[in-house]
């Protein structure tokens, strides 16, 4: 697979100890859902033609993402090009199914999306379930990444939840997943994380290949530099980070009427931190929005950056990115005003 160079003459990048090769700019497919709002078709259509027109190879979706919707958009628009010339990551965790009222059903969180229930599945047949339902919403029998997805508290509902989730991925889900990367059905198995704590329980039991790292290093936090990233460096690991902009702050910056941050309004610590840094930005005039990109990259271990986007020009724009030129310097100047960690690369 020859992969396209980004701008700043970004190469591909290899993802942990797989022969998987990332594009370091992905498409993140939550917005795809109707998280927002529900999406015109063209507009959803435009939007994969100028991801692509970018550069971007590297799509991850889920069937939580609008409840199949997601999917079924990323596959409409993947299928039509050569299947060697990108990768599509997915995620298992959860089955979709006929809700009991069906007339009016309302499912959680989507603005949008489809009118199908969700069920928590970890089992081997959830798990393969889930894996047969992304292929035929994608239409797609290639997925290359398969993804363990929120097995944590704040999505699945309790700690006791977890546990029990924790104990079917043991018991059987995970002889499913490495069954597939065995038969060389899919190249990689990784796992979502929204909150720290994550990485090092599912390391205990699981030879996972990678991490998604859904929110908890940003360029306001850098929580995993204490435990969880030096855990994946020994081990080969590899991670890609999502929600670079922190759900909006990063995006947005500060001075919006609300601004968020891990989807809820930000806290005013955390708008305090944010107008910080975009004091360091205007001085050294750099645009927040590539400061936020450019810093999740710099680590070693990060493969790839991936971003949700809903038109052309934001897809573009994400790519557009990795050219902008930080000096060194203003790194430099976050560290010494204590914005960002020390240890960060």
């Amino acid at each position: 697979m020859q992969l396209p160079i980004m701008p700043g003459n970004a190469a591909p990048r290899r993802l942990g100890r797989t022969s998987v090769m990332l594009t370091p700019v992905g498409l993140g497919g939550g917005p795809m859902g109707d998280m927002f709002e529900n999406l015109d078709e063209d507009k959803v259509r435009a939007t994969f033609r100028g991801a692509w027109d970018a550069g971007i190879r590297y799509f991850d979706t889920s069937p939580w993402y609008g409840r199949g919707l997601s999917e079924l958009r990323f596959g409409e628009a993947l299928r039509q090009r050569p299947r060697s010339d990108f990768i599509l990551s997915t995620k298992i965790g959860r089955t979709f199914h006929r809700p009991k009222d069906v007339d009016n059903f309302k499912g959680p969180f989507w603005y949008g999306g489809l009118s199908f229930q969700e069920r928590f599945d970890y089992t081997y047949d959830g798990v393969m379930r889930a894996y047969e339902q992304s292929q035929m919403r994608l239409g797609i029998n290639r997925i290359d990444l398969l993804l363990i997805h929120d097995l944590d508290v704040p999505h699945v509902g309790s700690a006791d939840l977890v546990a029990q989730h924790f104990l079917d991925l043991e018991r059987s889900g995970w002889r499913a997943l490495e069954m597939l990367k065995h038969y060389g059905e899919i190249q990689g198995i990784g796992a979502g994380v929204n909150v720290l704590g994550t990485i090092p329980e599912m390391l205990k039991r699981f030879d996972l290949d990678f991490f998604l790292v859904a929110m908890p290093y940003t360029l306001i936090d850098q929580g995993p530099l204490d435990l969880e990233f030096p855990l994946c460096e020994e081990r080969g690991v590899g991670v890609v980070i999502g929600s670079p902009f922190a759900s909006g702050i990063l995006a947005t910056g500060a001075g919006v009427p609300t601004p968020y941050y891990r989807y809820t309004p930000a806290a005013p610590e955390i708008i305090e931190k944010v107008r910080r840094i975009e004091a360091v930005c205007a001085a050294h005039n750099v645009p927040l929005k590539a400061a936020a990109f450019q810093f999740v990259l710099r680590h070693p271990i990060v493969a790839s950056v991936i971003s949700g986007a809903v038109t052309p020009e934001q897809a573009a724009e994400n790519v557009s990115l990795l050219g902008v030129a930080i000096p060194d310097a203003f790194w430099s100047d976050l560290r010494q005003q204590g914005l960002i960690d020390t240890r960060a690369p």
